[in-house]
This record gives C-alpha cells, structure tokens and sequence, in this order.
C-alpha cells in the first residue's frame, strides 16, 4: 500500500509534464498495473501449481495451501483503495488507449466482486477450498465397496442390469448429500458478499463482472427452449423405445438411471451403432496428439505436462488448466479408450491450446480467453468431432462402408447431443438463478420440477435427495454454466465462417477437419492471439463478421 500511496503523490505534478489530462490518466494506469501485476502474477502461478498437485494428489495440505493463495488473490482485489482508484480512472472516460481500457475493465470487474471485508472473504475461500476437498476425494459406493466415476460411467454405458444401473446412479449422486449443508451455505455467504456491493444476490453480480446480461441471457434461453422443443420430445421419445425395449420394461416405467449419464446430459449410443466400438482399439491420446498437430496446433508439450489417467484420489472428471500464462499449459483426465473420453480429451485440448497461443507479447492482464465461454466454444468445435463420421474415417483408418454405416446414425447422435445438451443446460441455468435467489427453499424438489420441465425425465420413486448437489459446477464454477451454452452457439458460428469463407466451400458435407492447417492459421489469429484484447462480442464480430447469434446452432442442429 505504501507504494502505491507515493505512487499517488507522485502523479500530482501539473499536467503540462504529461501533455493532457487524458495522457495523465493513462499514465497513471500503466504504473498502476506494472505494480499490480508484480504482485498478482506470482501468486496465480503459485495458485495454479497447487490446485494442480491438489487436484492429481488429493492431499489435504496442497488444498490447505490452495486456500491460502486463492485468499491472498482475493485480499489483493478486495483493497478499496485502490478500488477506488480504478473507479476514479473508469469514471472519468480518459483511458482511450485500446490495451490499457481492456486492461482496465477486467481489473474493475476482478476488484468490484471482492469489496469484502477481512472476515467474510476468508470465510468465503475456506468454505469453497474445503468443499472441494471433500467433492475430490469423495468416492461412492456400490454395495458398500468404493467405485469411481470412471467405473460409473462404464456400469451406465454397458450394464443391462436395472437393479446395478441404479446403483450406480445412486453411487453417483452420494458426494451432493455429503457437501450439499456446506454448500448451501457457501451460496449464503456468497450472496452475503454480492449484497455488501449492491447487488441483489451473487447471482446477478457474477453476470454483471463478467460482462455479460441477464436479461440478454434470458432471452437466449426462452427462445431455445420454444426451439427445441418439439425436434426434443421426438428425439426423446425414440430414444426412450429403444431404451425401454433393451431393459424389457415400458418407455414409461424409465427412470433417470436408465440414461447413460447421472444427469442424461450426453446422448445413449443406441442407434444401430455403438461408437465406442470404433475406439476402443485406438489409444484416443495418440489420435488426439496426431490430430491437433494436422491441423498446425501440436499439442505435444501439452502433453507431456499432463495427467491422463485415472487413480485413488485424483479429480475424477477432467480439465485444462493455464498455469503462468507463459506456455506452461496442461490438462487433466481419467482417459479411457471410449467416445465419451475421446470426446472429453478433444475438449480439453482445445481449451489447451486457445491458451497456448495466446499472444505473448500481450499484457498479461490480456493473456486469456476474450470470455470464459469463448474458450467453451473452441473445446466444443473440436469435441463435436468424436461423432463426426468424416473424422473417425480419416483418424481410425475406417473402410467407405464402416465410414457409411457411422454416417446414418452419427448426424442423429450428434444432433441430439446438442439439443440435449441446450435441455440440460435449461436446468443448470434456471435452477441456479433460483438457488441464490433464494437458497432456503425446497432445492431439492425444485431440481426435479426442472429435470421434468427441461429433460422430460421422471423424478425416481421415494424421499428426494441432493443428488443435484454432486454436479461440482455449483462450488467451483458458481453461475457459470449458461456459459456452455453460449459456447455452443459460438462453435456453429465458428464452424460456418470456416467452412463457407476460410474454406470456401458451399456445405459442410464431408468436413472433418484433419490436416486442415488453415484452420489453425485462422484460429490463431483470429481467436487465440488476440486473448482477451477485445470484448468478447467485439472479437466474435473480428472473427465471424456478426456478433454472437444462435442461428448457426439452430441451423445446424434443430431440424
């Protein structure tokens, strides 16, 4: 603080030594970020390192050193000083400069959501470290003996037996009882710290920080859901026949464990063809490795940095984490050679290499994604490609007629996928609204009116419990999850400016992308270079020509 109180009586030396007021202005900001980062960048990096070893270990004392470096980072942004410097400097409109105004944006918003004070922003930090501890190295069970959830997903995938799908449904959802009173609070304390800043609860303030809107979100969602709803009931309702008649039971005696996923929010592969089938004789880390390089984007010292696969203790999900923002870039999975896991590590790679190529001669306030959901949209372009029938020819070394045979139910499997998943989202999206809107309701008959609403799935008989609680988004990325969704859109406007103006082509009949090298050129230049050098509408509007519209989704998939 003494620094940056000189640094104050320093900048009020008449204007003339600087030429203008607005030059002032930005002067003053330089020197104020060049401190900031000094400060804020080791310890990122630090933070980053520990949720890595936490994540990988699941040892209580890297969770209890996380929690140390995620409060010092909060501490640094709830400083009201300097809050109020920045506000001073938004406030007076004469930052013009292009880096120093984005530069400046993201630093208020950072600084706006932490105007805490001492004891609440530690409770705050404490109380998400540890549930997240406790989500980690939580493992389920199944007739008393422990699984993961890569043994879950196996049982959902390929089990014909109710009684033991249901079990690992079950098995599945035990975590959200385990965290959901600790939770429940943590969302309290949440909203407690929104309101102290003027915002009716954490919900809204989370949107407005990341510069997005609620009501624009609304609208978003209210026209998918009157979009999909008819192509969802007939694609649910085929699907629910063929379900049915594998179990020996009637579609309506179909209850949530007889999907494939714990929250059916990936498609059944039941059509005709079973794609994991394709895979498992492949290691899909090699495919992955080989495919991002074909396309100008090697991935190899991504790679070497990771941790692929599954054991005691490790997270049991997947991710991709930006260390310093200086290369060191690296992901997470539990791989298995299957389509699910072939799908994830395509994902996770690209979130992987939207921030490997990254600008570096950028600020470093400005090396990341121009929006969380924009670097969504990247992983999902290139998870879509796990069913795309052109792909798996190509990178499995498939025959004309295995590649037909894919082909007339691949375009089913993919189109529902993504309708499902606009359902899926419905529930996240509304259901958390409601959460922080009021979190001493009856969320846990609230979560399966939604799952009703949105999936047309039928709540399982007996006392509800907090199964929902078990979907780790709401501790470690609260509010986030309408996020995916606009990733999706942002991946069909993707693929349309690639296929009809980088490529030229008329359709995207037979596009698979492999060796395509102009689709890395055009990617990291229009996309991951600039990071987040424009606002994310205006950097979609660089890249596509138009701002972010849910067209090309619908176009694409709701037929």
């Amino acid at each position: 603080m003494k620094n940056l109180l000189m640094a104050a009586v320093i900048f009020t030396v008449p204007l003339i030594l600087f030429g203008c007021g607005y030059n002032l202005k930005e002067k003053q900001l330089e020197k104020f970020i060049t401190a900031h980062v000094k400060k804020i960048e080791p310890i990122t990096t630090q933070a980053n390192l520990t949720y890595w070893d936490a994540s990988t270990t699941g040892k209580s004392e890297e969770y209890d050193k996380l929690n140390q470096l995620q409060l010092k980072i909060r501490q640094i942004h709830s400083n009201s000083e300097e809050y109020a410097f920045l506000n001073d400097i938004k406030d007076s409109g004469h930052v013009k400069e292009a880096r120093l105004a984005r530069q400046l944006d993201k630093l208020y918003c950072a600084y706006l959501g932490n105007q805490i004070e001492p004891e609440l922003l530690e409770k705050l930090v404490d109380s998400d470290t540890k549930i997240q501890e406790k989500y980690n190295t939580f493992r389920g069970t199944i007739d008393g003996k422990k699984v993961t959830m890569s043994n879950i997903y196996t049982i959902m995938t390929t089990e014909t037996d109710c009684r033991k799908r249901e079990l690992a449904w079950r098995a599945s959802k035990q975590v959200g009882d385990a965290i959901v009173d600790d939770l429940i609070q943590l969302v309290k304390l949440r909203n407690e710290a929104a309101r102290k800043v003027g915002f009716d609860n954490y919900y809204t303030m989370s949107i407005v920080t990341g510069e997005q809107d609620v009501e624009e979100l609304d609208r978003i969602f209210d026209e998918l859901y009157e979009l999909t709803n008819k192509p969802f009931a007939r694609m649910k309702k085929e699907l629910d026949l063929i379900l049915a008649k594998s179990y020996g039971i009637a579609p309506e005696d179909l209850m949530p464990w007889h999907y494939h996923d714990p929250f059916f929010q990936r498609t059944p592969l039941v059509y005709e063809l079973d794609l994991d089938l394709y895979y498992k004789k492949h290691d899909i880390k090699e495919l992955a490795q080989r495919y991002y390089a074909g396309v100008g984007l090697p991935v190899n010292d991504i790679l070497a940095r990771s941790d692929l696969y599954d054991r005691e203790s490790k997270y049991p999900h997947a991710f991709s984490e930006d260390v310093d923002r200086r290369g060191d870039v690296r992901i997470l999975c539990n791989l298995q050679n299957t389509e699910r896991w072939m799908e994830t590590i395509l994902h996770e790679l690209g979130h992987a290499v939207y921030s490997k190529y990254h600008e570096r001669n950028e600020p470093w306030l400005l090396r990341e994604p121009a929006h969380s959901f924009t670097t969504e949209a990247i992983a999902m372009f290139f998870g879509r490609l796990s069913r795309n029938a052109a792909w798996m020819q190509e990178m499995l070394g498939l025959s004309d007629t295995e590649r037909e045979g894919i082909e007339r139910v691949s375009e089913k499997y993919l189109r529902f996928q993504q309708v499902l998943f606009a359902r899926w989202a419905m529930v996240m999206y509304n259901f958390e609204k409601q959460l922080y809107a009021n979190p001493d309701q009856d969320l846990n008959n609230l979560w399966w009116k939604l799952v009703e609403k949105y999936q047309f799935v039928k709540r399982p008989p007996g006392p509800v419990d907090a199964g929902w609680a078990s979907k780790l988004h709401f501790t470690t990325a609260p509010c986030y999850y309408h996020n995916y969704m606009l990733g999706e859109l942002l991946a069909s406007q993707l693929h349309h400016q690639i296929v009809h103006k980088v490529f030229g082509l008329e359709s995207d009949k037979d596009v698979s992308y492999v060796g395509q090298k102009e689709l890395g050129d055009y990617l990291r230049a229009r996309v991951f270079g600039p990071g987040a050098l424009y606002q994310w509408n205006d950097m979609i509007k660089r890249a596509t020509g138009e701002p972010l519209t849910p067209k090309y989704f619908v176009e694409q998939f709701v037929k």
